[in-house]
C-alpha cells in the first residue's frame, strides 16, 4: 500500500507532496481508497461533504440497536509540497489493522469503518478540516462553497469538476450517528516521542488554532521612479505583521507563523498595491492565543489593513475514559497534548467519543518532505491500533 501511494502527487523539484482537494491527484486518491476496500470486500459509500466511509459490518442495523461502530482512518491530502506520512499513515494503517483482526480471526461485535477525510490540510481552500467540519455543522454548506482557491476557482465550482453535486454539502447526521467511537492514528508532528523513547502515545488532547487572513492596501506603482515619501507600499504593512506575530507569540507564550502571502500586481519592479498575508495560531491557553491575535490585529489596523478571522478550533480535550482506556490496552504507553489540528479534534469537538495514537517521527519534522516514520515504529502502530480496535469493537463500549 506504500509503494503505490508513493509516487502519487509527489513533486520531482522538492520530494514533496503536492496533492489538493478536489483535483485530479485527488481524485487518484479517492480511486485508491475505494479499490483498497474494495479488495477487502468493503462496500465504500460518500457522505454529504464527499468524505469516504467503508464498513466491515452493517452500521445502519448496529445503529438502531444502539450499538454504534468504531471507526478509524485519516487523510490522504496534504500541504503544498508535504510529507508522505501526514495523514496517508493512518489511513494504510487502518486497512493494514483490519487485515492483522482478520488474519487472527477475529469476529467484531459492532462494526468496524475505515474513513478518508476530505481536504483536511485545507491547502487549497485556505480552512483545515473542510471535510469533517461540514458534516459536523462547524461549517456552513455555503461558506464551503463559497471558498475559493488561489486561481478564483470556488469549492462549488470544483466540486463540479470533479463530477459531484455542490448542492448536496451538508450537515450529515445520519453518517455520524453510525459512530460510537473514532480512534485516528497519525504521525507525531514534533519530537515528543524521540525524548520518550517510545513508539507509540495516546492524545490528550488538541491545543486551541486558528487561521486570520491579514489584508494590506497600498497603491501600485513604479518601483525605480516614485519617491519612497509618495509611496503606499502595502507590503510593508505585511512587513511589521510579520514581526508583530513573532513578537505577540513570544510575549504571551504560543506560536505564531505567517507562511502564506499573496502581491498584487507581484512584479519585481512594481510597488504592491495589495497584500494578503494568512496568520495561524495556536497555544495551550486560548486565552493566550487570542491575546497574541489581538496584538497583530491592532499592528495591522494602525498600518490601515484589515483582519479576517477565517477559522477557529477551541481547546479539543479526547474523550478522558476513551483514551484511558486505549491507554490501558496498549500497557500504560505515554500521553501527548499537540499543537496540530486533526479531523479527530472535529469530532471530538461534536460531541463523538474520540482518541489519538501517534507513532514517533525521529527528526520531528513535518509538513515537510523530511516528515518521516521508521517501518517498526509504524509496524508498532498497526498494532496498537490493531489492539485498541479488537476491544472497542470486541467488547460492550
Amino acid at each position: 500500500m506504500w509503494a503505490d501511494l508513493q509516487p502519487v502527487g509527489r513533486s520531482a523539484h522538492s520530494g514533496g507532496y503536492r496533492r489538493f482537494a478536489w483535483t485530479r491527484t485527488d481524485h487518484d486518491l479517492r480511486e485508491w481508497f475505494a479499490g483498497e476496500c474494495t479488495a477487502r470486500g468493503l462496500d465504500v459509500t460518500d457522505d454529504r461533504m464527499g468524505n469516504q466511509w467503508a464498513w466491515w459490518g452493517e452500521p445502519d442495523d448496529a445503529a438502531r440497536r444502539g450499538d454504534k461502530g468504531v471507526v478509524t482512518g485519516s487523510h490522504l491530502d496534504s500541504v503544498p509540497d508535504g510529507g508522505a506520512f501526514d495523514g496517508p499513515l493512518g489511513v494504510v494503517s487502518a486497512f493494514a489493522a483490519l487485515d492483522v483482526l482478520r488474519d487472527n480471526g477475529f469476529q467484531p461485535a459492532r462494526p468496524i469503518g475505515i474513513v478518508n477525510f476530505v481536504d483536511e490540510e485545507g491547502a487549497r481552500f485556505g480552512v483545515a478540516c473542510a471535510g469533517s467540519r461540514v458534516i459536523t455543522g462547524a461549517m456552513t454548506a455555503d461558506r464551503a462553497r463559497g471558498l475559493t482557491d488561489a486561481d478564483g476557482v470556488t469549492m462549488a465550482e470544483a466540486l463540479e469538476a470533479a463530477g459531484r453535486d455542490a448542492r448536496h454539502l451538508g450537515r450529515d447526521d445520519e453518517t455520524l450517528g453510525r459512530i460510537g467511537a473514532f480512534v485516528e492514528l497519525h504521525v507525531e508532528q514534533g519530537r515528543g516521542l524521540v525524548d520518550l523513547e517510545n513508539p507509540v502515545a495516546v492524545a490528550t488532547d488538541i491545543w486551541p488554532h486558528g487561521r486570520w487572513r491579514l489584508d494590506f492596501p497600498g497603491e501600485a506603482n513604479h518601483a525605480g521612479t516614485t519617491r519612497l515619501e509618495d509611496r503606499q507600499d502595502a507590503m510593508l504593512g505585511y512587513a511589521g505583521a510579520v514581526l508583530a506575530a513573532r513578537e505577540a507569540a513570544i510575549s504571551h507564550g504560543c506560536v505564531a507563523t505567517i507562511g502564506k502571502v499573496e502581491v498584487t500586481p507581484g512584479g519585481v519592479n512594481a510597488i504592491p498595491s495589495a497584500v494578503t498575508g494568512w496568520l495561524d495560531a495556536r497555544g495551550a491557553s486560548p486565552r493566550a492565543v487570542r491575546r497574541a491575535v489581538a496584538d497583530v490585529r491592532s499592528m495591522v489596523e494602525q498600518a490601515g489593513g484589515h483582519v479576517t478571522e477565517e477559522s477557529w478550533t477551541p481547546s479539543t480535550p479526547f474523550d478522558p475514559a476513551l483514551s484511558d482506556r486505549v491507554r490501558d490496552r496498549l500497557g500504560g504507553v505515554p500521553m501527548l497534548g499537540t499543537g496540530a489540528g486533526h479531523d479527530a479534534g472535529i469530532l471530538a469537538n461534536a460531541g463523538i467519543r474520540t482518541a489519538m495514537l501517534f507513532v514517533r517521527n525521529p527528526t520531528g519534522v513535518s509538513h515537510s518532505p523530511l516528515e518521516f516514520a521508521e517501518l517498526s515504529d509504524c509496524l508498532e502502530g498497526v498494532a496498537a491500533l490493531g489492539a485498541v480496535l479488537e476491544d472497542l469493537a470486541g467488547a460492550p463500549a
